[in-house]
């Protein structure tokens, strides 16, 4: 009896862990788009539990090979910014992940703060590194501000920032997270530089299993076909009781007109896994998981 007792215990906790989101992430590895100091990393640490080890990687596609190579049992990557839009070429590794899938996701708030080293000033500054989001965001604070400075792109804000502090050069000045300038020995040279205040990210969180459960409320797929079939896929996804949300869409690479889809659907009352086989079932669409998301 106690070991039957026992077996159920145990399975109870598998399905908890399982289901149970951002407050019972178990993971012993995540990768994540690093360095320290990222927005990536402080989502990451909205999402886990805090007792992960954290493996900051230089790109995306470093942090999914993690998750596929199994180096790490998440990875967590950014996806679309409300200024800056779908990051594309993270759009791209996702598609390219088959065997990976979104199993949550954060929506974090951006404050980009330029930053340089101590001492700098505005009127020094003829160079901004920052993500290729980052420099989109602050795009209209740089024309007033400093139009004469050049923009140089980096793999990440928080690897902007670091260049800044490595170069010792004040006429560099970095976009980045505000945590940044006091991780890297840099000052705050002008707060809120991004266009809006409205200014959010989503991140995914990513795994090589499926989550499954009834209170799981959206779901992400990938679908390749011509152009002209998306309005078929859409309305199929519909006639299944599933309500399409948002679509980001990327060439295929074989013809021209033929295309690879993320879709992003929802059903408020829990994607089922009636739903879910349907989905399976329609011709040229990928399941790529189901996920709640948690917001800063």
């Amino acid at each position: 009896m106690r070991k039957r007792i026992f077996s159920l215990l145990l399975l109870w906790t598998w399905i908890w862990a399982l289901t149970a989101g951002a407050d019972s992430a178990a993971a012993d590895r995540v990768s994540y788009l690093g360095p320290a100091g990222t927005y990536t990393e402080e989502a990451t640490g909205l999402w886990f539990t805090g007792g992960e080890t954290l493996i900051p990687r230089p790109t995306v596609n470093d942090a999914l090979a993690d998750l596929m190579d199994g180096e790490a049992e998440f990875a967590v990557i950014p996806q679309e910014n409300t200024i800056g839009g779908a990051v594309v070429n993270y759009v791209d590794a996702l598609i390219g992940a088959e065997n990976v899938y979104v199993v949550g996701e954060v929506i974090l708030p951006i404050s980009q703060t330029l930053m340089g080293l101590p001492g700098a000033a505005l009127a020094d500054i003829g160079t901004v590194c920052s993500h290729a989001q980052g420099l989109a965001q602050s795009a209209r604070w740089r024309a007033e501000h400093l139009p004469d400075a050049a923009a140089k792109e980096m793999d990440s804000t928080a690897a902007a920032a670091r260049y800044v502090a490595e170069t010792g050069d004040k006429t560099v000045a970095a976009v980045a997270a505000p945590g940044a300038a006091a991780l890297y020995g840099l000052e705050v040279l002008a707060e809120n530089v991004q266009i809006s205040m409205e200014n959010k990210t989503r991140f995914y969180v990513l795994a090589r299993t499926p989550l499954q459960g009834p209170d799981l409320r959206q779901a992400v797929l990938v679908a390749t076909c011509e152009g002209g079939r998306i309005d078929d896929i859409v309305i199929a996804l519909h006639e299944i009781g599933l309500e399409f949300v948002a679509v980001h869409d990327r060439p295929e690479g074989s013809a021209l007109g033929r295309y690879h889809f993320v879709i992003e659907i929802e059903n408020p009352a829990g994607i089922t896994a009636e739903q879910i086989d349907a989905v399976r079932g329609l011709e040229g669409v990928r399941f790529a998981g189901c996920f709640n998301t948690i917001s800063k």
